[in-house]
Parts: C-alpha cells; sequence; structure tokens
C-alpha cells in the first residue's frame, strides 16, 4: 500500500513539478510579452469568472467526489455499474455547465463590474473579451475531470498527471504562435485549446484504451447521481480560502495602482512551484488509498498515513520558503526579465513571495488533510470551515488593500490559509486519530525556528555578497538559506531530517565503496 503511494507520489510529483516549471516559462513568456501593468492585470483577471463557474459546479472537486463512487463499483467488480454511474453524473453536468456558460457569455459584462470595480472602461471591455474566450474551456475541464477519476480510481496515474502539463504546455505554444497578430488574447484561445487536448483529451484517450463504456443517461432520481450531488452540494454552496483568496487578489487589486493584480499572481505562482510539489503530489497520489482505507473501517491507519506524509511535506515546505523568502526577487529577475518589469515591480514581486511564503506550510498542508474529509466522503466540513473564515476574512481584505495595498493583502491571504489549516487539522484529529497517533505540532515549533534562522543567513550573506550575476546571487542566497534551515532542523532532533540525512550518507557510502 506504501509502494503504491509512493508510486503514484512519484508519478505526480514529477508532473506537478514540470507543470509549474512549464507554469514559470508559461508566465515569463506573458511577463516578457504583456508586462506587469494594465494588459496583464486584465488577462489575469480574465480568469475569475470561468474559475467560478467550474467553483459553482463543483469542478474541482470531481475526482475528490467521484473517486470513492467509482471505487466502490471496482471493489465490487463491477466495472460496469461505476460507468452507468459516470453516464448519469456526466450528462446532467454536461447540461448545467452549458447552462452556465451560455448565461456567463450574455452577462459578462455586467460581471465584471464585480471582478474588477477599478479597471478602466477600456481594460473591462477587453476583460469581457478575454473571458467569453475562455469560458467554454470549463466544459472540458468538467469531462475531463472525470475522465481522469476513473483512471485514479484504478491506480492508473500517469495521464490524468500528464494532463496539467500539456494544458499549460498549450497556453505557452498557441500564445506565442498567436501573439504577433493577437496580443494578450492569443493567451486566452491558449487556454480553450490546452483545456482540450490536456485535461480532457489525455484522460479520454486513457478510457479508450480500457475500452470506456460511456453511456449518456439522464436520471435524477438514480442513487449515485443523488450521492454526488449531496457530497458536491457544499462545494457548490461555499467560498473556500484556497479558492476564494484568489478572487479577493483581483477584486481589492484591481482597485489599487496598475499592476498589483498581475504581481501578486506572478508572486503566488512562485510560491505554488514547491506547494504543488510537496503538497498537491502527495495529496493527488494518497487520496485513492485513503478513501479505501476509510471504506474498509481503518480510521487510525488513514490518519497517521496522513500525519507522516504531512511531516515529510513540511520540511521541504518550510526549507523551500527559507529559499523563496531571501531570492525572490532574483528569482523574479531571471524569469521575467528587465524589459517589461521595471526595478519597483521585481522587488515587489520579491517581497511579495516572502509574504506569500509565511503560508507556504500551510498551502502545502491543506492539499493533504482536506483528503481526509473527501475520503471520509465529508466534504461538507472542509467547505464550511473555509467558508466561515472567507465571510470573516473579506473585510479584512478589503480593509488591508485599501491601507496597505499589495502587501496587505498578501498578509491577509497568509493569515486566512494558516487559520484554515489549523482548524480543518484539529478537527481531523479529533475525528479519527487514534491515542498514540504521531501530531505535527512539535514539528511546526522546530521547523519555524529552523526556517527563521535560515531566512536571516541568507539575507546577511546578501548584504556581503559582491556584485555578480543575478542568477548566482539568487542561487547563493537560496541555497544558504536551505542549508541552514536544514542544519538547524537537524541540530533540533527533527526526526525526518535525521532519517533523510541518514538515507543520503548510507547512498553515499554504497557509491564510494
Amino acid at each position: 500500500m506504501n509502494r503504491k503511494i509512493g508510486i503514484a507520489s512519484l508519478i505526480w510529483g514529477v508532473s506537478i513539478l514540470l507543470s509549474r516549471l512549464v507554469g514559470i516559462v508559461r508566465e515569463a513568456v506573458i511577463g516578457r510579452t504583456i508586462g506587469s501593468e494594465g494588459d496583464a492585470d486584465v488577462y489575469w483577471a480574465s480568469f475569475v469568472l470561468p474559475d467560478f463557474l467550474n467553483y459553482l459546479l463543483a469542478g474541482g472537486a470531481l475526482s475528490l467526489v467521484f473517486i470513492p463512487i467509482f471505487s466502490r463499483y471496482l471493489s465490487n467488480d463491477d466495472e460496469a455499474g461505476g460507468w452507468r454511474a459516470f453516464g448519469v453524473i456526466s450528462t446532467f453536468l454536461a447540461v448545467a455547465m452549458l447552462g452556465v456558460i451560455a448565461l456567463g457569455w450574455i452577462f459578462t459584462p455586467q460581471l465584471v463590474e464585480l471582478i474588477a470595480p477599478g479597471f478602466e472602461e477600456s481594460q473591462k471591455e477587453d476583460l469581457v473579451h478575454l473571458t467569453r474566450i475562455m469560458l467554454p474551456a470549463q466544459l472540458f475541464h468538467f469531462q475531463g475531470g472525470l475522465l481522469a477519476a476513473t483512471l485514479q480510481a484504478k491506480d492508473k496515474h500517469l495521464l490524468p498527471a500528464m494532463a496539467p502539463l500539456v494544458y499549460t504546455a498549450s497556453i505557452v505554444g498557441v500564445g506565442l504562435a498567436l501573439w504577433p497578430s493577437l496580443g494578450a488574447e492569443a493567451f486566452a484561445w491558449g487556454v480553450l485549446v490546452g483545456s482540450i487536448l490536456g485535461p480532457f483529451g489525455l484522460p479520454l484517450i486513457g478510457n479508450l484504451r480500457d475500452h470506456i463504456e460511456w453511456r449518456p443517461s439522464f436520471n435524477l432520481k438514480d442513487k449515485d447521481f443523488r450521492s454526488y450531488i449531496w457530497l458536491s452540494l457544499p462545494v457548490m454552496l461555499g467560498f473556500s480560502v484556497v479558492v476564494a483568496d484568489d478572487w479577493m487578489f483581483k477584486r481589492f487589486g484591481s482597485l489599487q495602482h496598475d499592476g498589483v493584480v498581475s504581481q501578486l499572481q506572478y508572486a503566488k505562482t512562485l510560491m505554488k512551484v514547491p506547494m504543488g510539489v510537496f503538497g498537491l503530489a502527495i495529496g493527488v497520489a494518497a487520496f485513492p488509498t485513503l478513501s479505501r482505507l476509510m471504506a474498509e473501517g481503518k480510521r487510525i491507519e488513514a490518519h497517521d498515513t496522513l500525519v507522516r506524509a504531512c511531516r515529510l511535506m513540511l520540511i521541504l515546505a518550510f526549507a523551500a520558503q527559507a529559499a523563496l523568502t531571501c531570492s525572490g526577487e532574483q528569482i523574479a529577475t531571471v524569469i521575467y526579465g528587465t524589459s517589461r518589469f521595471s526595478p519597483e515591480a521585481r522587488e515587489l514581486i520579491g517581497m511579495y513571495t516572502g509574504l506569500l511564503c509565511l503560508a507556504l506550510g500551510a498551502w502545502s498542508a491543506q492539499t493533504v488533510i482536506a483528503r481526509g474529509f473527501y475520503a471520509m466522503q465529508n466534504t461538507w466540513t472542509p467547505t464550511i470551515v473555509g467558508s466561515i473564515i472567507m465571510v470573516l476574512a473579506y473585510p479584512v481584505y478589503e480593509w488591508a488593500g485599501a491601507e496597505y495595498g499589495g502587501p496587505g493583502l498578501a498578509l491577509v491571504s497568509s493569515s486566512a490559509i494558516i487559520l484554515y489549516v489549523l482548524c480543518l487539522g484539529f478537527l481531523l484529529r479529533r475525528k479519527i486519530a487514534g491515542p498514540e497517533s504521531p501530531g505535527i505540532a512539535d514539528l511546526v515549533l522546530r521547523m519555524l525556528f529552523a526556517t527563521a534562522i535560515g531566512i536571516l543567513a541568507g539575507e546577511q550573506l546578501e548584504n556581503l555578497l559582491p556584485d555578480m550575476p543575478i542568477i548566482l546571487d539568487g542561487f547563493l542566497v537560496g541555497t544558504s538559506a536551505v542549508v541552514v534551515c536544514i542544519l538547524v532542523a537537524w541540530l533540533l532532533r527533527v526526526r525526518e531530517v535525521s532519517e533523510v540525512l541518514q538515507l543520503i550518507g548510507r547512498k553515499v557510502n554504497r557509491r564510494a565503496m
């Protein structure tokens, strides 16, 4: 079982790392063509309405909700029954999505007033145009999400894991090909093409190889359909911190000077690289196994498996925080260049990256902890907790944006996700942990201290280094921060650090012999 999680984690880890790297390339291309001012703000804001429609119909929870349903049929050797459930659910979702896409298309001009009230009229017209191009992509994300869930339920992760990579690469390829004639619109068409080729096309190919039994069916009384709607309902009704945080950046960032929306977007992308590799990969890979353990009544074993994964992931996340906090500006300069980014813009991206990385551990952990609830088919708790926190945080976002601009929004973002993870972790432990189950509080406290020392070391080295190429400067500063962070964690006797160092030592000794 642990071997399956390990193999799946490796597949997803490599895929997400490559996808994040291609994402960095995408934003480097966008940054070097569109820049970090008004046009870039419009482009990034054009994702809000399509993403909201996806969220409204629980698109992000498709696999989390459908995998346990399909797995139940597989465990009973009734794959045909699983495909029958797939047909009923996918047919309803397709019809519903087509309806909301049509409404979104019609009312886009009115909705952009809510999305970005601070934009000028010409920016709002461009925002309407780009949004309408991207809206149909959500239909392919929906159907592809269900197709990917059937493969994951069978522990076939390769094609679903490659889908984000193909999606992001398509945005870059189509965007570069059409940029000379279409400008920012080229990257919007890349989003539509990428959604067809990646999230939809690859899982479809995988299922065609497995002799797909997809039959459209419309039956609102079907028990699996009702189960799916019940489990998805909280996601449809709630506004979790994880999703709504991006909306807050766009809405309140648009009320600031040009560049705040895109600069926060670029900074969050840098933060998401380690978040995806360390957190999302483990969460996605472990979810089918956690679902089976929960279905078998082995809740304590599932909790302990989840905690062990979280502990290792948090060490990596805190080390990455130290590196990004110290070298965020240098990384931004290398990636986005200097032609379309002023020194002030690069400095702001570096600062925003450091502020967002205050919660890098929390962003990584939520991808794992939330799946503990989803494995129990409990989608209500994460959504209710996230929605309550978001309702409380909304006026704080508004106040912080008005008073402190981008830095205020970044700090509120970090605070909101940390509070969300603390609440979820506490509730999950109370629900399924055993009396001897391991925790993570001791590790977090020690890693916080180690990370702070690592950041101080990196900053001090930055002050001592002579002038040198920016890429070398960033590498030295970031690496020193990581090394000091890990060394201090080892001195503080963080168990997982010692285990990893011993493993590396054994491998080095074997090669030396």
